[in-house]
């Protein structure tokens, strides 16, 4: 259990960050950030990335992954039984390197497996299980590494427990009406 909240606590910036921009989508005066991260370009005639990918969500994202760190920097930093219970020493972490990384690395995943989806011609927004639940926590992870070293088998655990938490809040946000599809 403790593993899972470990998990959960650990990733916690990265999946704030990759669910933030279809709220900011929602936000009008964020509109002038609206415009395609890959600056409409393309490569072999085909989009780099495509319309869904905008730097209003990429700075969103990050600044969402740097504020949720903080807030667990003050949580941990007074929290005892907190600090027991993940058996890691978040207070040493910088915490505004751990959001950027996190929001970063995540919304970096997502955008390269857009990539792809472009590349063999599946349409942006269209599903592509399992590689839009797994791409953001690849991404997280990887950036993440150079900060903070784990043992594999939390990296695999984290990687488990949020395509659990991507699964069930995707679905979450079908039945709010914030995503076209449930999956």
């Amino acid at each position: 259990m403790n593993n899972i909240l470990f998990a959960l606590w650990f990733f916690l910036p990265a999946g704030i960050a990759n669910a933030t921009p279809v709220f900011a989508k929602k936000i009008k005066f964020l509109d002038k950030l609206d415009y395609p991260m890959d600056f409409k370009k393309s490569l072999n005639g085909i989009r780099i990335f495509g319309d869904h990918k905008t730097f209003r969500g990429l700075i969103t994202g990050i600044i969402m992954a740097i504020i949720t760190a903080g807030l667990q920097k003050i949580i941990f930093d007074n929290s005892p039984e907190l600090r027991a219970s993940l058996g890691f020493d978040f207070s040493s972490i910088n915490f505004i390197l751990y959001g950027f990384l996190s929001g970063f690395g995540a919304l970096f995943g997502d955008a390269i497996k857009s990539f792809f989806k472009r590349r063999i011609n599946i349409k942006p927004g269209s599903a592509w299980f399992p590689f839009d639940q797994i791409d953001y926590i690849a991404g997280g992870i990887l950036f993440l590494i150079p900060l903070i070293r784990l043992d594999v088998t939390l990296y695999v655990i984290t990687f488990f427990v949020w395509f659990g938490m991507h699964l069930i809040s995707t679905y979450l946000g079908y039945l709010l009406k914030l995503k076209d599809k449930p999956i």
